[in-house]
C-alpha cells in the first residue's frame, strides 16, 4: 500500500549523496521538526527526470521556501555516486538533498516500488512528490506510469 496523507514517514537510515561521498542520514534527521518535500524519480539521468522533474523543483525553490518548506529532497533507486553525478549535472548545489536508495528499501517502505525489469531497469521508484511536516505526511502526488502532472514543483507549490 502506498504512503498517503496522515501516514508517518518510516524510521530508516538513508544514504545521502554528497560531494564528499555517501553519508548516512536518518529519516528523523531529515524530516524531524521540519517541513520537507520529498520527490522520487525512476532514475537519475532519465529523460523526464532530468529535463522536467528536477528542474521544476530547482526553478520553484524560492517559492517553496517562502511557503514554509525547510528542505527539498530527491530520491531514486540509484547508488550515491550516480546521485552525486546527477546533482552535478543538474546544478543542484546544496539546494536539494540527494537520497540514494540503491536497494529500493526506502522506496518499498513507502509502498512506491515499480518493477521495470522488462525494460532492463529492475525495481525502481514511482514518480511522486510528498510533503511531510515533522515526519507526518500532509500531501502525496503519485504519477500514473509515464505521466508528469501531480509530482512537479509547481504541483507541490499549489498543494502547500
Amino acid at each position: 500500500m502506498s504512503i498517503k496523507a496522515g501516514d508517518t514517514i518510516p524510521a530508516m537510515t538513508l544514504t545521502q549523496a554528497t560531494a564528499e561521498g555517501p553519508r548516512e542520514l536518518s529519516t528523523e534527521a531529515l524530516f524531524g521538526g521540519k517541513t520537507v518535500v520529498l520527490f522520487g524519480v525512476p532514475g537519475a539521468f532519465t529523460p523526464t527526470c532530468s529535463a522536467k522533474h528536477m528542474p521544476s523543483f530547482l526553478s520553484n525553490m524560492a517559492s517553496l521556501k517562502a511557503k514554509g518548506v525547510d528542505a527539498v529532497a530527491c530520491m531514486a533507486v540509484n547508488d550515491a555516486f550516480v546521485m552525486n553525478a546527477w546533482a552535478k549535472d543538474q546544478g543542484v548545489g546544496d539546494e536539494v538533498v540527494m537520497i540514494a536508495d540503491g536497494a529500493a528499501a526506502f522506496t518499498r517502505a513507502l509502498g512506491l516500488e515499480f518493477d521495470l525489469t522488462a525494460r532492463g531497469m529492475g525495481v525502481r521508484c514511482q514518480r511522486f512528490a510528498l510533503v511531510a511536516k515533522d515526519g507526518k505526511v500532509t500531501h502525496v502526488g503519485i504519477e500514473a506510469p509515464g505521466a508528469f502532472e501531480v509530482s512537479s514543483g509547481e504541483a507541490v507549490l499549489a498543494a502547500l
